[in-house]
């Protein structure tokens, strides 16, 4: 079937105002869970297919958090969902004014291979909760978990209300040309670019989820041990392939050889050796990104690594010294298993750095400093990270999650989800009671000194 009338079809249901009903949405987020656990093993074994991501990570970084936020959907739904009062004015009284949240209509949710399920799931259930339909295009690069989300949703949910397209950029072009109430788009900036001069035309707003090379920083006095072993899981998870995953480390001059040896011990105790990977490290998702991230590894800095095998299309954890700002493996975003360490003395000059490229979408400080730590939060734009820890800000559905510049637009997780998908309408209601005179003709200067009186 077209994807032109795919998105009627969702069009006219929308218009139905089906999904306006709160006790709809939870109905059909309740079923959406219970598909997801009955086929847990299903999709497991898609992703391992895909490259070889474990059933502990799998369920870890993806489906315990698609569980997590179905949960606060349903839970919070009701109450989201409800007109809110706020303050009249003195232009209107006597009157109530109030804000009503209404689902955009319908939307398109473009997945990423990454974090297959978590990527094109979280906004779905998102979109869905909000009370809107969705069109999902998970990424052809995770073809097996693409072919899983199709066949479960497509199987188990109306087309005019929630279905999966497939394919790679012809099918992706042909649903950029339809008109929708919204899309949301996870990918890297350059398609994202064209994600946005594509909605500009039907003048459909966009949440734009991309990538950036974010910081590390590593200042003296930190706790050396606790830093590597946070940053080691952070960046080698999924073997680098993570948007927010630290892309390089600024680590002071002072502490660079105990951090540098501290990192070598973490990822020798948590991934084995380059010869020896312990069954969670994951492959590259295709030849095209091992090729990249492989030609970015410079022996000669190569620190601890540096093993590659392209048959398996298995990079070993390697980690980088003595690289500088100039160097090709900083010019783009990594996405993959190698962290460049560059030292520095001067904490301005660092904080520079990070300033003369783009803004990051994720930034990390590990210090004791709480004024260091906060000269670098205030002074560094960046989408959102952690102090002390690397990765963990996604997992609380508080903080709304997001890019800045060239990193994204909008955020999403939890209530901010919510609110990407709602359009916010402000009522003020009168009764036909009482009406005062003052803005009414003649407009006699003793209404203007009374309105200055009321208005300053």
């Amino acid at each position: 079937m077209e994807t032109k009338e795919i998105v009627l079809r969702q069009r006219d249901f929308f218009n139905g105002n089906t999904t306006k009903d709160p006790r709809f949405r939870i109905e059909q987020l309740r079923k959406l869970k219970a598909l997801l656990k009955a086929n847990e093993p299903m999709l497991y074994t898609a992703i391992f297919d895909d490259f070889g991501k474990s059933e502990f990570e799998t369920y870890l970084a993806e489906i315990s958090q698609i569980y997590h936020e179905i949960d606060l959907f349903i839970k919070k739904i009701p109450a989201w969902s409800k007109p809110k009062r706020v303050l009249g004015s003195l232009a209107s009284f006597p009157s109530k004014s109030y804000i009503m949240p209404e689902p955009l209509g319908t939307t398109l949710v473009i997945g990423a291979w990454n974090y297959p399920y978590n990527l094109s799931l979280i906004p779905a259930i998102s979109s869905l909760a909000a009370g809107n339909t969705v069109v999902l295009k998970p990424s052809e690069l995770s073809g097996r978990t693409s072919r899983a989300m199709a066949t479960l949703i497509n199987e188990a949910f109306p087309m005019d209300y929630f279905h999966v397209v497939e394919g790679g950029i012809e099918e992706t072009s042909e649903l950029l040309e339809n008109r929708f109430d919204k899309i949301f788009f996870t990918g890297s900036t350059p398609v994202g670019k064209i994600v946005y001069q594509k909605a500009a035309k039907n003048l459909t707003p966009v949440t734009l989820e991309l990538g950036g090379k974010s910081p590390t920083f590593v200042l003296s006095g930190c706790d050396i041990s606790m830093a590597a072993r946070r940053i080691v899981w952070a960046k080698f998870m999924n073997a680098g392939q993570t948007c927010v995953a630290p892309d390089y480390v600024l680590v002071e001059t002072s502490i660079e050889a105990p951090f540098l040896e501290a990192m070598k011990k973490e990822i020798l105790t948590y991934h084995g050796t380059g010869d020896t990977l312990r069954e969670n490290y994951v492959q590259m998702i295709n030849e095209r990104n091992f090729d990249r991230v492989a030609a970015l590894i410079e022996p000669e800095k190569v620190y601890h690594g540096g093993q590659v095998d392209r048959a398996t299309r298995l990079i070993s954890p390697t980690v980088m010294n003595g690289v500088t700002f100039e160097d090709r493996i900083m010019e783009d975003e990594i996405f993959g298993p190698v962290l460049p360490v560059i030292s520095f003395s001067d904490l301005d000059d660092a904080i520079q750095r990070v300033k003369d490229g783009s803004k990051p979408l994720a930034c990390y400080v590990y210090s004791r400093s709480k004024n260091r730590t906060g000269k670098i939060l205030k002074e560094l734009s960046f989408g959102g990270g952690a102090v002390n820890d690397s990765l963990m800000h996604m997992a609380n559905s508080n903080l709304p999650f997001g890019g800045v510049g060239f990193s994204g637009t909008g955020s999403y997780h939890g209530k901010a989800g919510f609110r990407e998908f709602t359009h916010y309408k402000s009522i003020m209601e009168k009764n036909m009671n009482l009406e005062p005179p003052l803005k009414y003709a003649p407009y006699t200067p003793a209404k203007q000194k009374l309105l200055r009186r009321i208005f300053g």
